[in-house]
């Protein structure tokens, strides 16, 4: 249970650090105009919320941190 604590914590950090310093977003698709089966699409890139960020790397160091001071 302990090295879950400590992997699942480090990842949960690796992956806010990712998304503060601006790598992490997903694409959206909108469709603008449909006749028929023909449509026009549009394709946005997003970026995850900095907050987002921030709540994975103080849960991941919590977690991280837990598991490597857990007994037993």
């Amino acid at each position: 249970m302990r090295i879950v604590l400590i992997l699942v914590g480090l990842v949960l950090l690796v992956a806010g650090l990712w998304v503060v310093f601006g790598h992490g977003g997903y694409q959206t698709t909108d469709t603008l105009v449909q006749f028929g089966s023909a449509k026009l699409t549009a394709t946005h890139d997003k970026a995850f919320p900095q907050w987002l960020g921030i709540a994975g790397i103080v849960v991941g160091a919590l977690l991280a941190i837990g598991g490597f001071f857990k007994k037993g």
